[in-house]
Formats: C-alpha cells, structure tokens, sequence
C-alpha cells in the first residue's frame, strides 16, 4: 500500500519538467522501496494498493479548476507529480516486470481503467489495469475529468450524473471491489460492485510469463 500522503510536496501548479522536492507525490525513499518490492517479488500478480488514481484529475481548488491532489496535472507529457509515474511505468518495463495492476480509490464512484501506451503522450511502459472503487460510506460523487498522459481508456464506470450533486448513501451508489486469483490457471477475476453485493462489472485477467 502507497503513503501518498507523508511524502508529497505542497499542493500548487505541479507543472516542473524536471524531478524534484516540489513534485514529490511518493517521494524517492518510497519509490525506490516499490522498484525493489517490484523486481524482487515471486508473485504472479503485483498488486499495487494506491489511495489516487493515476489518471483522474482531482482538483485541489475545484471551483476554479487549479491545483491538483493527485497524480494527474492535466492532458500531455509528464509533468510534476506525473514525472514519479512515468519513472516507475519506464522501470517495469525495463525491468522485465510482468503483471502489475492498480487497486486505487479516492473519488467516491467505481470504474476500470485500461492503460494503452499507444493512446497516451508518454509511451515507454506496457499495457496495465487501474481499478477504482469507493466508497464504502460516503458521499457519492461525480466522474472526474481524466488525463490523457498514459493513455487510460475507461472501461466502465458507475457514478453519480454529471449534473447531480454529490450524493448521500442513501441513494444507493456505493461500491467496493473484488479480486479472486485461480490457483491453478493464475488468472486474476476482478468484480466492481455495490453495496447490495450486486455485480456490476467484471473482467478475468491472464499471467504472462516473466
């Protein structure tokens, strides 16, 4: 599970080209703990646990559209908080890690992203699924805007309407994930539902060998 929140710069424009202090999200310590986790681990499946998605713009000042709390800082290249990002999807790549998926959360809906270099400004990783899914007990929101930097298509998605307000529990749009691993094929099943235990998605993943 990711520490986004001891290790990261101020919230601000997060527009730098360049790594440094200001675009901190992980932070070096963490991500060097995660490159190693990565290349070390005998596992089939390389769950990244993450409290942000990668690719969905959470402003920090929503009213006026500026600032960000999460990864994403808006449609292009890398830019600062994206720049750990690209770092660590080039570091899989080059290091031969198979099998990386991402279970994240925050934005209070549920949906499923596919991660295509070939749609996206940054290229150099392979293909990689994002699930999210939230929240147990809290208001429900509305989709957030995403980021075309690596390229995620959504896959399905369950939100409130665009032009409802943040909605309470009681109107039933709550959702949680879950992920069953075949010990003999290794395939990996993940199902997004709601809060009566109600399927609303599902999709079954294969190894690739290492």
């Amino acid at each position: 599970m990711l520490d986004e929140r001891s290790y990261r710069g101020a919230n601000g424009p997060n527009l730098q080209t360049t790594y440094g202090p200001d675009s901190y999200f992980l932070g070096p310590d963490q991500l060097s703990w995660l490159k190693r986790g990565l290349l070390n681990s005998r596992a089939t499946w390389k769950v990244i646990a993450s409290d942000m998605p990668l690719s969905l713009i959470v402003y920090d000042d929503a009213a006026n559209r500026k600032g960000s709390e999460a990864f994403a800082q808006g449609n292009g290249p890398p830019r600062g908080r994206e720049l750990e990002i690209a770092d660590l999807l080039r570091f899989v790549k080059d290091s031969g890690v198979v099998n990386t998926v991402w279970l994240t959360a925050d934005v209070h809906y549920a949906a499923a992203h596919y991660y295509n270099p070939d749609k996206a400004q940054f290229q150099e990783f392979d293909p990689f699924w994002e699930f999210v899914s939230g929240p147990l007990h809290a208001g429900t929101g509305r989709p957030n805007e995403l980021d075309n930097t690596f390229g995620p298509e959504v896959r399905f998605i369950k939100a409130a309407r665009a032009d409802e307000p943040n909605l309470p529990p009681s109107a039933g749009l709550q959702f949680f994930g879950h992920v069953r691993i075949d010990g003999a094929s290794g395939q990996m099943t993940v199902t997004l539902r709601d809060r009566a235990d109600v399927a609303l998605w599902s999709t079954t993943l294969d190894p690739k060998q290492g």
